[in-house]
């Protein structure tokens, strides 16, 4: 079991490693194991999938920012809840490349040190060009 402190030493580690879009680091931080869930409903099991669903948002050095919003841990339990902020080109139809500002949530669990759950959820709003913005059902 990882202490409180090493947690939280994970979770630093986590964000720095994505403000340098270093996949291989990020990577380092998942158990082979990893069960991950997008804010789309996609999912992603085992770690090379995971490499293989994330390699295009590091493929051009980002073009987003993931920023550390608050956090919870649960040393018993092996979580953390980690409330983020996403900045990046827009996706949305009508919006494509215009500023976005996502926020969202992620429930993650550990298992022997490394991540083995990551669930992300995500506002069904977004900002966009400083107005928000309510996201369609599928979109």
């Amino acid at each position: 079991m990882l202490s409180r402190e090493e947690i939280l030493a994970v979770m630093s580690d986590w964000n720095l490693a994505w403000e340098r879009y270093d996949l291989d680091e990020v990577m380092n931080l998942f158990h082979e194991d990893i069960v991950f869930d997008n804010w789309t409903g996609g999912q992603a099991r085992g770690k090379s999938a995971l490499r293989e669903a994330w390699a295009s948002w590091f493929a051009n050095n980002g073009g987003f920012t993931f920023s550390h919003e608050d956090m919870f841990v649960d040393e018993a339990e092996q979580k953390v809840l980690y409330q983020w902020r996403l900045d990046w080109p827009s996706t949305e139809k009508g919006f494509e490349g215009r500023p976005e500002s996502r926020r969202g949530v992620d429930i993650i669990h550990f298992k022997d040190g490394r991540i083995i759950n990551k669930f992300t959820y995500a506002k069904t709003t977004v900002e966009i060009d400083g107005r928000r913005v309510r996201l369609k059902a599928g979109g």
